[in-house]
């Protein structure tokens, strides 16, 4: 009797008490499994990381109705990069600052905006008329990179053919994104639209017969 009042009065008897620690138990093998499928992604992803090639590179190529000489003045000149350039309509606001050499070799710009542009730096560290510009592209924000940027020019007839290329070490973080989405896409597409800035800007000079300054860089106002 005893025993009976003692069960019904801790709740049911001793069924209750193995009810429950089953149901613990099944939580707790539920929590595990969930874990273990965790870490088994996590081990997949950083598996995928790692067999990410350790330098990457993305070009695009276009064929502008324009001569070598008058290119290399436009992008020799980083006073002329926002006249083409696929990220200058992102931030209207922007901040930018200009040093070093007036144009080529040692001319370095400098940009500070939203979060779509971030900040960083690029400085020209060899231009070899009319064929080739080389870059050094530092990303300061929102993450940090730093890549080299280069124009290829060959002359095609009365034409150029222009190739845009950036090239660099991939690291833990270029790897990881990588995994998700293609950087040949989208720093491609990017490239594309500025390709198609440059050509209609370099072939609407071409028509107009606009002036170049001295050493073939084009004349400009900077009052």
């Amino acid at each position: 009797m005893a025993c009976r009042e003692l069960c019904n009065a801790t709740g049911g008897g001793y069924s209750w008490r193995p009810s429950r620690f089953r149901k613990k138990q099944k939580e707790y093998a539920m929590l595990r499994f969930a874990l273990f499928i965790v870490l088994l992604l996590i081990a997949a992803l950083l598996f995928l990381v790692a067999t990410r090639p350790a330098r990457f590179r993305v070009q695009r190529s276009i064929h502008i109705d324009a001569p070598r000489e008058r290119l290399f003045a436009l992008v020799s000149d980083f006073h002329n990069f926002d006249a083409w350039s696929p990220w200058a309509a992102l931030d209207p606001s922007m901040r930018k600052s200009f040093s070093g050499a007036d144009s080529g070799q040692g001319a370095v710009y400098e940009w500070q905006g939203n979060s779509k542009v971030g900040q960083g730096r690029m400085e020209i560290v060899d231009a070899v008329a009319p064929a080739r510009v080389v870059i050094k592209l530092d990303f300061l924000k929102p993450f940090k990179a730093h890549n080299t940027a280069e124009y290829l020019l060959t002359a095609n007839g009365e034409g150029t053919e222009f190739a845009w290329v950036m090239h660099g070490s991939n690291n833990f973080l270029s790897k990881l994104m990588g995994v998700f989405f293609s950087m040949d896409k989208m720093v491609g597409g990017q490239f594309e639209q500025g390709l198609a800035s440059l050509k209609a800007l370099a072939e609407e000079q071409q028509r107009g017969g606009g002036r170049l300054g001295q050493q073939g860089f084009p004349e400009r106002n900077d009052a």
